[in-house]
């Protein structure tokens, strides 16, 4: 281990919404950074849960898009958001949160009843992502250093990818089965 190279690594690619246009490439690569083990943790299960029953519905491709679609869209969301909207200025952020709510969010579109356990809660999909956009909306403000903009971002690219995904499916099979569709 080369003493040092830590800070350097996350330096070179977290995203920083102040270098968005210096180092673009800080859209993709700040989501495989975490702030800790916890951090690593709690998104790869939650990726793990809701990713797993998304890609079943839609595949891989899709999945893979969606995933990165809505980490990147998140990390714009809360450049030009936070500040207009909520009244914060954006610091540099890392972690999957953003793109890992839009998985949650399109597989909310796709299955709103499926049953979850929310801290060993029971629960429909569509009741646990509006208590988790719930509590984002109010912890926007908090100086919790937790990027709220950035995941309530996230899960309105997945809400739109997923009624479009739904839309496009539904289209497909009204034309392939007229009349019991």
């Amino acid at each position: 281990m080369v003493p040092g190279i830590g800070p350097l690594y996350i330096n070179a690619f977290q995203f920083d919404p102040d270098s968005l246009f210096t180092r673009p490439w800080t859209l993709v690569t700040y989501i495989f950074l975490h702030t800790g083990l916890w951090h690593l943790f709690f998104n790869m299960i939650v990726l793990y849960f809701f990713g797993t029953a998304l890609e079943r519905r839609v595949g891989n491709k899709q999945l893979l898009g969606i995933f990165f679609t809505a980490g990147v869209l998140s990390a714009i969301g809360y450049t030009f958001l936070s500040r207009p909207i909520f009244g914060i200025f954006p610091g540099p952020m890392v972690g999957a949160s953003g793109a890992i709510y839009g998985v949650f969010a399109a597989l909310t579109v796709l299955e709103p009843n499926l049953r979850v356990y929310v801290y060993f809660i029971p629960m429909r999909l569509k009741h646990a992502l509006l208590l988790f956009a719930i509590f984002d909306f109010l912890m926007v403000n908090s100086s919790d250093m937790i990027a709220h903009t950035a995941h309530l971002s996230g899960l309105f690219v997945g809400l739109y990818m997923g009624f479009r995904m739904k839309k496009i499916h539904e289209k497909y099979m009204r034309t392939r089965y007229p009349g019991r569709w």
